[in-house]
């Protein structure tokens, strides 16, 4: 199937999702029902700027569009993770390696007793962790929070922030940052 084909079959699906005619999406478009025809058969191929008006007016964006959800990994087995220690022993795991086009990024914290992460500068979005074994202090702006095995913390992502180990064992943390940012 060629491309133009993909494209216009992919529009005919979308327009017919919003239960609209070709002579509607023409009119919305400010295009001729023969032009959006031609697109769907695969006989014609629109411009960039043609194909986002279509897009939009479908109710969807470009990135969507051309996004084919058979490609899309549910389950990341441990095999894929992506793991980096630094030489304090501090590791970090990167539990979904294609965390960067998803909304949020899961990793695992490993904090060395008397060690911390390295400050964070402020970003939009948020954090959320879980500590899952050992004591944690989260430094958020010029305030510390301890968190202990089983507590959890999230906060606004707008001020300078950090994690530290608080005992004498490894902790480990889940950390969730929304949008991606390790």
């Amino acid at each position: 199937m060629s491309i133009e084909e993909q494209i216009g079959m992919k529009i005919r699906n979308l327009r017919n999702q919003n239960g609209l005619t070709q002579e509607e999406l023409a009119d919305r478009t400010e295009l001729t029902k023969g032009f959006i025809s031609q697109l769907e058969r695969g006989l014609t191929a629109p411009s960039v700027s043609t194909l986002l008006d279509i897009v939009e007016c479908l109710g969807t964006n470009l990135s969507d569009f051309f996004h084919d959800e058979d490609d899309l990994q549910i389950v990341f087995p441990k095999e894929d993770y992506f793991e980096k220690e630094d030489e304090d022993g501090n590791s970090i795991t990167w539990l979904i390696a294609t965390a960067q086009s998803r909304s949020l990024e899961p990793i695992l914290v490993r904090l060395q007793p008397g060690q911390s992460m390295p400050a964070d500068k402020p970003h939009e979005g948020e954090e959320f962790g879980y500590v899952l074994d050992g004591k944690i202090q989260v430094h958020y702006g010029d305030e510390k929070y301890t968190v202990k095995k089983g507590d959890s913390f999230i906060f606004p992502a707008n001020r300078k922030h950090r994690i530290s180990s608080a005992c004498k064992k490894v902790s480990s943390i889940l950390w969730i940052s929304s949008p991606p940012s390790f």
